[in-house]
Order: C-alpha cells, then structure tokens, then sequence
C-alpha cells in the first residue's frame, strides 16, 4: 500500500471514530448552565453586598436561620457541589444510563418545590461565620464550579454519579441541583428580609 493510500485510511478512520463520539451534553446546555450559575450568584451579592451586621444575624424566631447562617449554607453545599463534579467528571461515559435516567424536570421541580427541606448534616451552618465573610466563602465555592466548566470538555449527560441506583443522576442534573439549591435559599433570603422585625 503506498504511503499516501495509507494515510488517506488512517484519516478516515479516525473521522469515523470522531462521528461516532456523540456529545449529549451540548454547547447550548454548557451556556445555559453556566448562565444560571451566573445569575443565581450575582442573586446572593445583589440581596446581601449592603447589608448590615444586625441584618446579616437577624433570625426571625430561634428556630429559624440568620441570612448569614443561610449564605453559609450555601457555601457548604458548593464544597459538595464541587466535590461531586470533579471527581464524577472522572467517571467514563455512560450514555446508555440515559434511558432510565430521570428527566431534567424531575430535579428541576424537586429542588424548586415550596415544602421544607431538612439540610444534610455535612451543610448545616455553624453561625461560626462573621457577616459578609458569608458572602466571600460562598462566592469562593461559586468561583471554583464556573472555572471549572469553562474550561471542561466533559459530557455532563453521559457521565453519572450514583450508577448502581435504579434512576442514576448524571453530572448536568448535578449542576441543576447547585442553581436550583441557589434559588431556594434566595427565596428564603427574601422572606427573611420582609419580616416586620427585620432591623432597617
């Protein structure tokens, strides 16, 4: 075989083998995704940035949590959040777990519903945390995530977490989770700053 012929297969062959790589995870869902992550932060820094320190402790009974104590929440879970990107995005593709995967609006409406949630005792705040610190810590964790997908060519939807479950969860439902978990709490935040108490 010349050499020309020769070369000429080889590139096919690695076309082919390129076609054949479907990429599940599309431009078009990195940017959204990254989107959302974007715009629930600059939520958090808009409702927080100027407050002060009797309103960042305000509690509205002792039951409940300060606005520090639920930034600082969030910042514990982006920790997880990371965690669970970084070392699933480790794992080989399994597209085929698509097929009994849950849709996106499953963790969509359950990360989104009005009922209360009990936190993990891995992401319960310690009130250790000053104020504005709060904000730093969780714009930290935020940071980390964003960088990271930028950067990443990872198929989010093909790579899972948690595959020896019935309904495995991939990486791009992972990420939903972190936004909507980020909503949640902004909510919260919301609600606390509309107490009749609530020092002005």
């Amino acid at each position: 075989m010349k050499i020309s012929t020769f070369l000429t297969v080889i590139g096919l062959c690695a076309a082919l083998q390129c076609f054949g790589q479907e990429k599940f995870w599309t431009a078009a869902d990195k940017q959204s995704t990254i989107d959302q992550l974007v715009r629930t932060r600059d939520a958090v820094v808009k409702e927080t940035e100027n407050l002060t320190p009797g309103q960042w402790a305000f509690r509205e009974s002792p039951d409940r949590w300060s606005i520090g104590q639920i930034v600082e929440h969030l910042a514990l879970w982006e920790i997880v959040w990371f965690r669970e990107l970084s070392i699933g995005t480790r794992n080989k593709p399994q597209p085929e777990l698509l097929k009994t995967s849950r849709p996106d609006s499953y963790y969509q409406e359950f990360i989104n519903e009005p009922n209360p949630h009990k936190a993990a005792e891995i992401a319960a705040p310690t009130g250790f945390i000053q104020g504005r610190d709060n904000l730093t810590f969780f714009l930290r964790g935020r940071e980390q995530t964003l960088t990271f997908l930028r950067s990443s060519e990872a198929d989010m939807r093909a790579i899972f977490e948690l595959t020896g479950t019935p309904e495995p969860r991939n990486m791009h439902q992972v990420l939903i989770y972190q936004w909507g978990h980020t909503d949640r709490h902004l909510r919260q935040i919301m609600k606390v700053k509309g107490h009749v108490s609530y020092p002005k």
